[in-house]
């Protein structure tokens, strides 16, 4: 049952509870008067104790739901009502089905102070009751008037220290519940704080990638295309002064071979501009793709698993991810010489890790130059890429024991 129905169900008691208790009184008490020896006198007092029992529970309703809660006026309400029902309960046993009122709303209606002797006066009350009437006839009677009375205190304080134990749960769930809303809510505020950070972050990767490929290009252009116009230049050059044939068509043939090198180069640099592996497929097609094809043009063995439950990534990531797996295949054709290649792409969580490894000659990662705003697009570039979307490279190799390169960076799912 929730708080609210048990505060609506306390309420419909303290509302109509008393009433109907004081009828149950009325009518056992009128059918008995005559078995317990209640003469006219009697009747009369009765009858003006539950008007009076009657109008005083209408006023206090009328004061509780103005000041609910213990208070000095709930406590004079609630000692007038005991002493009615004490008188009533005097003139006839019965009456006690009026009088335990008290101990319901007593612990609620009354001060802390006054609690227990509110309870144990209603406790005299019923033990009365129990006993046949007040006031008991003969010695016996008094002793179990005392023994019932003493049982019913016993058990009142019992119930009280029930109670109170089961309030003071009630109050720290409560405090429990409103500490895991407030918990809850600097939580939400994190995630939003932190998928606000998510998207700058994209935003500035997508334009530090831009800049970076313009480099990239610019860095591509000067090494492959630049370099082999100005052999095509020089050859054609020798051409012009060549003074016999033979010569002539060596040094056209030379230029012919490098205006091909270069066309090459400046188709792989425009395939490379954007990744169109991942145009149509995802990131683990896309890498296993890149993998088998690089395998079959080298002539290495190779192997690509993925492990975990794959999810479609946002594009900047499975660009970051492709760009740096092609560049580790590409340092690897340059300078592994390896027989075997290994790539695992992990889905871990609110991560992903790439790896791969190669049976190579390896080299010693401590005795590369140091990094530069404007070095080159190896080991440096893949690394700048991982720490632009807040990943992580690092490189294990080692002379003749190949090389292994991971890059672990967020896990971030596409929102298209």
């Amino acid at each position: 049952m929730t708080q609210a129905a048990e505060h609506d169900r306390r309420a419909f008691f303290d509302t109509w509870g008393p009433y109907a208790l004081l009828a149950v009184g009325v009518l056992t008490a009128a059918g008995s008067a005559r078995l317990v020896g209640m003469d006219r006198a009697d009747l009369y007092v009765s009858g003006v104790l539950v008007v009076f029992g009657l109008l005083l529970q209408l006023a206090w309703g009328r004061v509780d739901r103005g000041r609910p809660g213990p208070s000095r006026t709930g406590a004079a309400f609630y000692f007038a009502r005991w002493a009615n029902g004490f008188v009533l309960t005097w003139l006839n046993p019965f009456f006690a089905f009026y009088a335990v009122t008290g101990y319901y709303n007593g612990a609620r209606r009354l001060p802390p102070r006054l609690v227990m002797p509110g309870l144990c006066l209603t406790a005299l009350t019923m033990a009365g009751s129990e006993v046949g009437g007040m006031p008991p006839r003969g010695l016996v009677l008094w002793l179990g008037l005392v023994v019932v009375f003493g049982v019913n205190v016993g058990l009142v304080a019992l119930f009280t220290r029930f109670n109170q134990q089961e309030e003071a749960r009630v109050r720290e769930q409560a405090d429990t519940i409103a500490e895991l809303e407030r918990t809850n809510t600097a939580l939400q505020q994190a995630l939003d704080e932190n998928a606000a950070l998510h998207a700058q972050l994209l935003v500035q990767a997508r334009e530090a990638g831009v800049a970076d490929e313009r480099r990239r290009l610019a860095a591509e252009i000067h090494d492959t295309i630049a370099q082999g116009l100005t052999g095509i230049i020089a050859q054609l050059q020798v051409v012009s002064n060549a003074k016999d044939l033979p010569t002539a068509r060596t040094h056209l043939e030379r230029a012919s071979a490098l205006a091909r090198h270069s066309l090459g180069e400046a188709r792989r640099s425009v395939h490379n501009l954007t990744p169109v592996a991942l145009a149509a497929d995802g990131l683990p097609e896309a890498l296993k793709k890149t993998v088998t094809e690089w395998g079959e043009r080298t002539g290495v063995r190779v192997e690509f698993t993925v492990t975990g439950t794959a999810e479609q990534l946002h594009e900047e990531v499975a660009a970051t991810l492709l760009r740096i797996a092609q560049e580790a295949l590409s340092n690897a054709a340059r300078h592994a010489r390896a027989q075997r290649l290994g790539a695992t792409l992990s889905f871990m969580g609110d991560e992903v890790v790439l790896d791969i490894r190669d049976d190579g000659t390896g080299f010693d990662p401590a005795g590369l130059p140091p990094r530069t705003r404007t070095g080159g697009f190896g080991l440096d570039g893949m690394r700048a890429r991982a720490e632009r979307i807040a990943g992580t490279l690092t490189v294990e190799s080692e002379p003749g024991h190949g090389t292994a390169v991971s890059a672990r960076v967020p896990l971030v799912r596409d929102d298209r």
